[in-house]
């Protein structure tokens, strides 16, 4: 009987040792268990660098020449953290919330103007080229034309004064004749008048033929100097005239003036 005590109780203590190793580590798993839910709600623990250095950082991507300038956020711990990556040279800078870019008006600005009163000159002897030439139709006309050799836009005020050779008195203006606007005149451009010579009936007096004619230019008022006068050429016979002389106001194309 003694023997067969003394053999079954190293078995009994053999039989209890692998039951402590499973407690002691299913206890060491749950004590492991708890510290990493602590770690999870409290924002610390063990984190993988690797990750962190990924997701951390405030990454900024330089702009590309001529694109806009954006500015990103990184959260690195804390939420909020912004990085702005200033512009490259020569990038166009983009405007938020509502703003808008554009260009200067000024540049925009490409419809031409009428020249300023600075840049205009009145039409005279002195900056325009004048001829005359009897037509056959209308009857008795003679067409006068102007043209501007200066490098400004000139205006032919009202109309021509005549004067043939010492004649003492004006002709008279057409009144229908007189246009809705002020001929101007651009550089190289030409504008018209007419003189009725002699009445096609015969019923002027005092006919006569002019030699040599002077035109005479008026101001911005009626009857005021407008600067130099001209004196263009006459055909060799000369031209004849009577007291039924009268000239059209300047206009700005040959039909008008011819017409009128």
């Amino acid at each position: 009987m003694s023997a067969f005590r003394s053999t079954s109780t190293p078995t009994g203590t053999r039989t209890s040792r692998p039951r402590a190793r499973r407690r002691l580590a299913t206890a060491s798993a749950v004590a492991l268990a708890a510290l990493a839910l602590t770690a999870c709600q409290d924002g610390t623990g063990i984190r993988d660098e690797g990750a962190a250095a990924a997701t951390g950082s405030a990454a900024a991507t330089p702009p590309t020449a001529g694109g806009n300038t954006d500015t990103q956020g990184a959260t690195a711990g804390q939420q909020g953290t912004t990085a702005t990556t200033p512009p490259a040279p020569g990038s166009a800078t983009t405007t938020t919330g509502g703003g808008k870019s554009g260009t200067d008006p000024a540049e925009e600005k490409g419809s031409a103007e009428p020249p300023a009163a600075g840049e205009r000159a009145l039409c005279n002897g002195s900056n325009t080229a004048v001829t005359v030439q009897p037509v056959s139709r209308p009857l008795n006309h003679m067409l006068i034309t102007v043209k501007n050799t200066g490098s400004k836009v000139c205006d032919l005020t009202y109309h021509p004064v005549l004067r043939f050779d010492e004649m003492q008195w004006a002709p008279a203006a057409r009144q229908g004749t007189r246009p809705q606007a002020v001929v101007s005149l651009a550089p190289g451009e030409s504008g018209y008048a007419a003189a009725l010579l002699a009445a096609a009936d015969g019923s002027g007096e005092g006919g006569t033929t002019g030699h040599r004619l002077t035109i005479a230019f008026q101001g911005r008022t009626p009857n005021s100097g407008g600067g130099a006068s001209a004196i263009p050429p006459l055909p060799a016979q000369g031209v004849h005239y009577d007291s039924s002389l009268t000239v059209t106001y300047w206009q700005q194309d040959i039909d008008d003036a011819l017409g009128s």
